[in-house]
């Protein structure tokens, strides 16, 4: 479980920075400025999660929660910044991306509760 942790972590922090990069140098002049903050809170938070992702097999985790906090976090991730990406560039496609805008509060969801049974571990622990 730690390898796929460590391994999700990477994907997640290497696609971030192409990600970021691109919105940073690829969207400025096709979105406006409220659309570019958007898409950089995606890019913050995917970010911040692959780090997170990182350093799950640091903790004293049972590997039963490091599965669930890694799926948590797998899918909060997808539902949470790539909606939001979606929304940010929502001009540029031809798919409405705001049809599937509650994904959105699903992923934040998602991505709380993986915080919140890490720090029950914690709490817990002695």
């Amino acid at each position: 479980m730690d390898k796929k942790l460590r391994v999700t972590g990477g994907i997640f922090g290497l696609t971030a920075v192409v990600i970021g990069a691109f919105g940073a140098h690829g969207l400025e002049k096709v979105i406006d400025a409220s659309a570019i903050a958007t898409f950089e809170t995606g890019v913050k938070y995917q970010m911040y999660h692959a780090l997170l992702l990182l350093l799950i097999p640091v903790f004293a985790l049972s590997e039963k929660t490091k599965k669930i906090v890694w799926v948590l976090l797998l899918l909060g991730i997808l539902f949470f910044s790539g909606s939001i990406y979606g929304l940010a560039t929502n001009e540029l496609t031809s798919f409405d991306f705001t049809k599937i805008a509650l994904i959105t509060p699903i992923g934040g969801t998602l991505l709380i509760v993986s915080w919140l049974l890490i720090v029950i571990h914690f709490i817990k622990s002695k």
